[in-house]
């Protein structure tokens, strides 16, 4: 079947987001430049969302990394958490953290994804909407950092998480897509950082800019902790 015949239209959005794929009648130079437009206006909406946030969040993002830098220097561990997409990028943090390339040591991190055994256990003997609490209900201790991702903000799983986080003296940190969803309702997040958008692909573009910038932030506020120690 061929795309516009009526017999097998393709989705809508899709045909938007690539109208130049179901095109009638096309030529190559015509599809290479709508290809090329294309790519400048998505690479033009991340570069104009990335930079939204930064003006909104940079004071917060410096706060936050200060809280979380102490909470590692007192011997604090991290646990990051997530779904789809959003579990990856988490497991993408926590390897920064474990990672010395940014210089110093590595610090104590874990993605809550990692281990698939415990996942599917406790979604068969229990409910995906407690895979990140029960860890952290059994891992977590005051003192500890708990950041979870999602573009909608609406995961149940993720609110659970968050309030045994809290529950249990964890520093809670939220990063969101859209307008926060249910977990700008949450008294349980200390910080969270909602990325405002309607698109989850530049969400999540802009999502890990601002967890790579906390990362680098943390790092630099452990270094200035440690050169004030050393004088």
């Amino acid at each position: 079947m061929k795309p516009g015949d009526g017999s097998s239209a393709p989705a809508v959005d899709v045909q938007s987001l690539y109208p130049f794929l179901y095109a009638q009648e096309s030529n190559v130079d015509s599809v290479i430049e709508q290809v090329r437009s294309s790519t400048v206006d998505k690479a033009m909406e991340i570069i104009e969302l990335r930079t939204r946030v930064l003006d909104r969040e940079g004071p917060r993002l410096l706060e936050c990394a200060a809280a979380m830098a102490e909470r590692f220097a007192a011997r604090g561990r991290l646990l990051a958490f997530g779904n789809g997409g959003s579990a990856t990028d988490a497991q993408d943090l926590a390897s920064l953290f474990l990672s010395p390339a940014g210089g110093g040591g590595p610090l104590p991190a874990f993605g809550l994804t990692n281990d698939i055994a415990v996942i599917t256990a406790l979604c068969n003997d229990i409910g995906f909407e407690v895979v990140f609490a029960r860890q952290i209900a059994a891992f977590g201790r005051a003192g500890d950092i708990a950041v979870g991702l999602s573009t909608s903000g609406n995961s149940a799983n993720l609110l659970r998480a968050f309030d045994e986080a809290a529950r249990r003296g964890l520093f809670t940190v939220g990063i969101a897509g859209y307008d926060g969803g249910r977990m700008a309702e949450l008294d349980s997040i200390d910080y969270l950082f909602v990325v405002p958008s309607p698109s989850v692909h530049r969400i999540q573009e802009a999502q890990t800019t601002l967890y790579h910038a906390l990362w680098e932030l943390t790092l630099l506020a452990l270094g200035d902790a440690a050169e004030r120690v050393d004088r």
